[in-house]
């Protein structure tokens, strides 16, 4: 119970206790693990659904956005801006949208990322946002003219198809290789391989108890490292 006076909570009693409920694992922890700018976090729930696809899991989601990379982001005014996409053309009709990818793109395992890669990826994705279900709903064909292009011929305008391949919601519209994306939407894949900023590290728990995490908290835990990104910032953190 917290002490109050003159019928108000005292602020240092109410920042004792929250420091408290902190201590107590009622809100993620964070902690430098070493002085590598390596940031060790605890999540109130463990991560353990590592395709995006499948769920829409908070932890999942969170992960997923540091490990994959989308077509399009969600800005702070809602607006979807080109992220794996380096600009768009829309025909004067509106029903043919051609989308070029940037130069250079490429998964974890070095291998490029391809057109097809974002078709097979879209169709994937497309079975578990309503959204991109939509924006597949109203069109005739998706197709990859060539490695950086992928070609949308509508049925009908759909001015929000940005929106919908951004995905502003729990699923994430992860890209990922083809030979993974033409998994069944309700199946997990086989294995995690992205285009994110970060790496998934397959040997997380093993480091992560090296760093000083308990087993008990470390059964679940992911452990990613940074890689060479095509934007002007460079992530802050080298590991998480």
């Amino acid at each position: 119970m917290i002490p109050r006076k003159g019928g108000q909570v005292r602020r240092r009693e109410l920042l004792k206790a929250a420091a408290a409920s902190l201590a107590t694992g009622l809100a993620p922890r964070l902690g430098l693990a070493d002085r590598n700018k390596t940031l060790v976090f605890v999540p109130t729930s463990d991560l353990t659904v590592l395709d995006p696809i499948v769920t829409f899991n908070r932890p999942t989601r969170n992960y997923a956005y540091l490990v994959f990379d989308t077509l399009y982001g969600i800005d702070t005014n809602w607006m979807a801006q080109p992220q794996m996409v380096e600009r768009h053309d829309i025909d004067k009709d509106g029903l043919v949208w051609t989308l070029k990818l940037r130069d250079g793109l490429r998964f974890h395992d070095e291998e490029p990322v391809l057109a097809r890669d974002v078709v097979a990826s879209i169709r994937r994705f497309a079975a578990r946002i309503s959204f991109a279900a939509a924006l597949m709903a109203s069109t005739d064909e998706l197709s990859a003219p060539d490695d950086r292009t992928v070609r949308f011929r509508l049925k009908r305008p759909f001015p929000h198809l940005p929106e919908a391949l951004a995905g502003p919601g729990g699923t994430v519209p992860a890209i990922m290789p083809e030979r993974l994306a033409t998994e069944a939407p309700y199946k997990s894949v086989g294995e995690i391989g992205g285009s994110g900023p970060y790496r998934f590290l397959a040997q997380a728990a093993a480091r992560l108890r090296r760093a000083g995490l308990p087993r008990s908290q470390s059964h679940s835990r992911l452990a990613l490292r940074d890689r060479d990104w095509y934007f002007t910032v460079q992530p802050a953190l080298s590991a998480v």
